[in-house]
């Protein structure tokens, strides 16, 4: 028979994990109701003020997910749902499409939705779609949780079409 251990002894061992948690970032609250966070891009001054129209032209649901606030704020990112989709408005030409990086690949996927050009790339733990043929670039992940993952662009096509032009 193993003897118990004194009550001081168990307080200290949780005083321990506590601290261990706390100088590692981690914490005992659930945090999924905190504000999604996507890379704020920093797009040239004439793609930004396409993507500030995009932002005021987004929908509040995509896929019948509520849109959410993004920490920080900014007019080059939206976000719907929990676990997050992200758009991010104004990000760099993908790898996929720049000749002479290492994953160029001319023929790599594509889908059109609803009169948008979308680049398919699967990540782990979802799909990246990023507009192909407009005068800047718009990516939206999204989780797999939210699986087809798809279906989001169809909300997303109009207010794209509208507010960032064809060409590159």
């Amino acid at each position: 028979m193993t003897p118990a251990r004194p009550r001081s002894s168990r307080r200290s061992a949780l005083v321990t994990m506590a601290a261990l948690f706390a100088a590692t970032g981690c914490s005992f609250a659930d945090d999924s109701d905190a504000a999604p966070s996507p890379v704020v891009p920093t797009p040239p001054a004439r793609e930004a003020a396409l993507c500030r129209a995009l932002h005021r032209a987004l929908p509040e649901r995509v896929d019948g997910l509520a849109r959410r606030d993004t920490a920080p704020a900014s007019d080059l990112t939206a976000a719907w749902g929990d676990p997050a989709v992200e758009l991010r408005c104004g990000v760099p030409k993908p790898d996929v499409l720049t000749p002479g990086t290492e994953h160029y690949n001319p023929k790599h996927p594509a889908v059109e939705i609803n009169g948008v050009e979308w680049l398919l790339e699967e990540l782990d733990e979802g799909y990246r779609f990023t507009t192909v043929l407009r005068k800047t670039f718009v990516e939206v992940w999204v989780p797999g949780a939210h699986a087809p993952e798809v279906n989001v662009l169809t909300d997303l096509a109009k207010p794209v079409r509208k507010t960032i032009p064809f060409g590159i």
